[in-house]
């Protein structure tokens, strides 16, 4: 995968994800917030690969708070984002 082939997505669910969900988020990195919750951090190629990271976290029980593309111009974006909250 190039830069130009995905978007940068960040996600912050409620509550502190194990290690051990790491390989199951594939290139996602996890890092756990002082506030008491998690975000995500990885490439997404396409809606359908975006549903399917969605779909894993409803799948564990964690509740989404916010969904946000982080995309800038070096990393082949446009330099815009795009912000979603609960």
């Amino acid at each position: 995968m190039t830069p130009k082939d995905h978007r940068t997505y960040q996600m912050r669910v409620i509550g502190h994800l194990d290690d051990r969900w790491s390989t199951w988020f594939g290139e996602f990195t996890i890092a756990r917030c002082s506030d008491g919750t998690c975000t995500l951090t990885g490439p997404v190629t396409d809606q359908a690969q975006l549903h399917g990271v969605l779909a894993r976290l409803r799948d564990i029980g964690t509740t989404l708070v916010s969904l946000s593309t982080i995309d800038s111009d070096d990393e082949g974006g446009d330099g815009t984002s795009a912000n979603w909250s609960a």
